[in-house]
Order: structure tokens, then sequence, then C-alpha cells
């Protein structure tokens, strides 16, 4: 059943679950996913936890434990979903140690509503680090123009970050130039650079779903030729870029000092659309060197038919250009679509966290110890 999932890693593809609960962790679930799936790390999101806090009662005793002590909110999120990243990087230890720290990595996201302050962001990455206190975590901190700033900060700090919400190509690149100003500055602190890692998450199905509405309301037959085409042919020459970055003389004077490329990770990976196949943005999105990580449905679907036919992204940049000219020469304007995409992407989780801390709140309040 996970021969493909197999063909996928031995593609230089790094399998992750983009999920995470606490059930997966004390029913030997994520155990038995590194040991029989193939998967080699974690990314979570505010949505994620929101799932997963409000959905069993795993977290009572400690949410008993917080009410009692009358914590903040704020509080008693963190420290259920620190606890969490900490208990799944134990976990994923081994892995970590056998990769030389590349995979075996559990990401825990900055609170989304501060995307837009860079000392906040900064300041909570920090915090979080130091929260979760394993060396195999990625703090995520949004790639919003905020975030740059504070990824290099960060960066420079020796914490490794995974960079969430990526969409537009012009952004990626000043995703990594942030990343390399970072590892420069931790070079000139002194810091060991080999001891940093990144991923850049550039998320696909989103940009497919609002392409294909704009494309859907032209209702033309040229227009529905492109449906489908948008979200692979951004993600592929996001792939270019990375190449072109990481070849250049600025990165080979890091890599000279064992510093480690930021690998470009697809995320968004689930389909939306059912007419299209459920394994689109994982078979086609198969290159040496990235990320993919899959919701549970998604890895089910490649482990059970996912056709893996080798390398599926090299050698396509001239269609993928023309696929995304096509699209603007219909009056589809690449720009508006990834900047509303990062706008509703923080809305999103955003709204996610908010709805998490409504939960926990009445958590709280209905375990609280009653007064005398």
């Amino acid at each position: 059943m996970t021969d493909a999932l197999k063909r996928l890693s031995d593609e230089g593809v790094a399998i992750w679950l983009d999920d995470l609960s606490r059930e997966r962790i004390t029913s030997g679930n994520l155990a038995e996913l590194l040991d029989q799936w193939h998967v080699v790390g974690v990314t979570t999101n505010p949505s994620i936890f929101q799932k997963a806090i409000s959905g069993g009662e795993g977290y009572d005793r400690q949410l008993t434990d917080l009410a009692t002590r009358r914590v903040s909110v704020e509080e008693a999120l963190r420290m259920i979903t620190t606890a969490d990243v900490r208990d799944a990087a134990d976990i994923l230890r081994p892995v970590y140690e056998a990769t030389g720290g590349r995979d075996g990595r559990v990401s825990i996201e900055v609170d989304p509503r501060l995307a837009h302050n860079t000392r906040a962001t900064t300041a909570e990455a920090r915090q979080l680090a130091w929260l979760v206190d394993r060396p195999n975590t990625l703090i995520k901190i949004p790639a919003t123009e905020a975030g740059l700033p504070a990824i290099t900060e960060t960066i420079a700090a020796g914490v490794s970050v995974n960079v969430t919400l990526i969409f537009s190509l012009d952004r990626y690149r000043a995703v990594m130039d942030a990343y390399l100003t970072g590892l420069e500055q931790a070079d000139a602190k002194g810091l060991d650079v080999s001891t940093i890692h990144s991923v850049a998450s550039f998320f696909v199905s989103r940009v497919d779903s609002e392409v294909d509405k704009r494309l859907a309301a032209l209702g033309t037959e040229e227009a529905a030729a492109l449906r489908g085409k948008a979200a692979l042919a951004n993600a592929r020459l996001a792939y270019e870029a990375y190449e072109e970055v990481f070849s250049s003389d600025r990165w080979k004077a890091l890599e000279t000092k064992n510093a480690n490329a930021q690998r470009p990770l697809w995320a968004s990976t689930g389909v939306k659309d059912p007419a299209y196949p459920d394994t689109l943005y994982v078979t086609e999105l198969v290159a040496p060197g990235t990320v993919n990580t899959m919701p549970q449905a998604t890895l089910d679907a490649t482990a059970d038919h996912g056709e893996i036919t080798g390398d599926t992204v090299r050698g396509t940049y001239e269609q993928a250009r023309a696929d995304l000219d096509a699209i603007a020469r219909l009056g589809i304007a690449y720009e508006e679509v990834v900047h509303l995409l990062e706008v509703e992407g923080i809305d999103k989780f955003e709204d996610s966290w908010n709805d998490l801390l409504r939960s926990t709140q009445a958590e709280l309040e209905r375990l609280a110890p009653k007064e005398a």
C-alpha cells in the first residue's frame, strides 16, 4: 500500500503530515506513520489545533489543571499546543538524528494576529522556541511584508523557521533573500549555521480555487482549457526560482560553511475540486529537495493509488510560463490573485485562532473548580 510513498521518498520528496492531535500522539498513530508510511515530519496551524482540541476528550486533564490554576486562555492555549508539539518532536527525534536535522521536524505557528507586526512576531518566535525546547522544531512565520524581517532576525538568532503562506513568486524570492540574510548575520555572530534549517511553504491548491473561479466566470472554451493549470505552473516556477537562488555565488559562499538550503515545501496539497485527481498536487510536483506536507486524506490517496513517475517539475518551466501568460491574457491579474490569497490566508488562520480561543475559554469555564 505504501509503495507509492516509498517511490515518492526515493525521488527526494520528504513526506510530512499536515495534521497533529494528542490522540495521534498517545495512540501510536504518529509513530506508525513514521515506521510504515515514510512520513518524516509534521506541520500544524491554528485550524489543525482548533479541530484537535475541540474534537475530543484527550485534553480534559490538562484543561482541568489549567482551569484550576486560573490561567488566561492565551496561556492555556500555548501550554496545550506546545505540549503536543514537544511530544511529537520527541517521537520524531530518531528521524531528526538520522537525517542530520534535515527532517524529523514539527512546525508550530506564531499567533496569526501578529502577522503584520515584525517585532511581535520575532518575540513570539523566540518564545515558542523556548517553550517547546526541542531542536527539531520549526517556528512558522507568515510571509507577509512584516514577516520578512522577522524571518531574518529569527534565523540570525539561530532559530529554524518554516515560512508559511507563500503564494507569489516575487514574495518567494523575498523569502529566500530573508533566509540568506539571516544566515549571513548568524555567521557574522559566530553561530554554527549548519544547525539552522528552514523550509518555505508555497501554497498550491488555493491558487487553483481562486483562478478557476475566475476562469469559470468567463465561460469560454479558452478559459475552460486553462482550469487546473495555475497552481502547478506557479509552484513549478517557484522551484525554478529555488534552483536559481541556491546555485548562486551568494549561496555557495554560505554552503562552504555547511549552511543548509531552504527547501521548498508544497502546502495546501489537498485537492479541493473533485473534478481533479485527488493526488494532483503530489504526483505533479515531484522534484528532489522538496517537502510535501499532506493532510491525512491526501496521504491515504497517494499511498493507495498515487502514480509516481519521476521528476514532474524540472523541464516544465516554459509550459508553466505559457500557462500563466495565457491566464493573464484573459484578464486575470496574477498579482491581484496572490495578494488576495495572502490576505484571505491570514484572515482564515486568525479566524481559526479566535475560534480556538473561544472554545478553549468555554472548556476552561466548564472545568473550573466550583467556589465553595
